[in-house]
């Protein structure tokens, strides 16, 4: 992706995940808003953002945090958000095994209280370590947790799969948690 393209993925992510009302729109209750109502709202706000520039943004962007409705007609984020939507999630069965990337300075929290989802709606889990290890690489030096999610889902915890392959939980309590040997204190 071009500079110009990672800029207006990280606006895309900040207004239909965190802040639509920064534009001045409102996401419907599945997080879904028309494209027109987007590009319009953007460029009101001084964001000039084409139809072919957003399509291309979502169809590139490395981790698919975007989708467009069949009909091409709305938009919305695959997960993440901190305003409340319905993604509209159905559980799953997850893999036996998932990663998490973090970095050392928030190991000492999660030994103790787990993987919380903050002000998100879930914890994201990567299905591979390499997935884990970019998105722990962006704070720093990555520390890849692996999380035990078959033994979770046996004791009654709920995954869902977003659209974009990111798997969610509502928390990973840390008796789910392997840590790399080499920092376990």
């Amino acid at each position: 992706m071009s500079a110009h393209d990672i800029q207006t993925s990280k606006f895309l992510s900040y207004v239909l995940r965190h802040r639509p009302d920064s534009i001045g729109i409102a996401l419907d209750e599945n997080g879904w808003i028309a494209v027109d109502e987007l590009l319009d709202a953007a460029g009101r706000s001084g964001k000039r953002l084409s139809r072919e520039q957003l399509e291309r943004v979502v169809a590139t962007n490395d981790k698919q945090r975007f989708a467009l409705s069949d009909d091409g007609l709305r938009i919305r984020a695959s997960q993440g958000h901190s305003v409340k939507v319905d993604l509209d999630l159905t559980a799953k069965e997850p893999p036996e095994l998932l990663y998490h990337g973090t970095v050392e300075r928030f190991l000492e929290a999660i030994r103790t209280q787990g993987l919380q989802r903050g002000r998100r709606h879930h914890v994201h889990l990567s299905i591979d370590e390499v997935t884990a290890t970019k998105v722990g690489s962006r704070r720093g030096k990555p520390v890849i947790l692996v999380v035990e999610a078959g033994r979770m889902h046996s004791a009654g915890h709920e995954f869902y799969r977003s659209a974009n392959n990111v798997w969610l939980t509502g928390e990973v309590p840390p008796e789910y948690l392997r840590f790399p040997s080499d920092l376990v204190s």
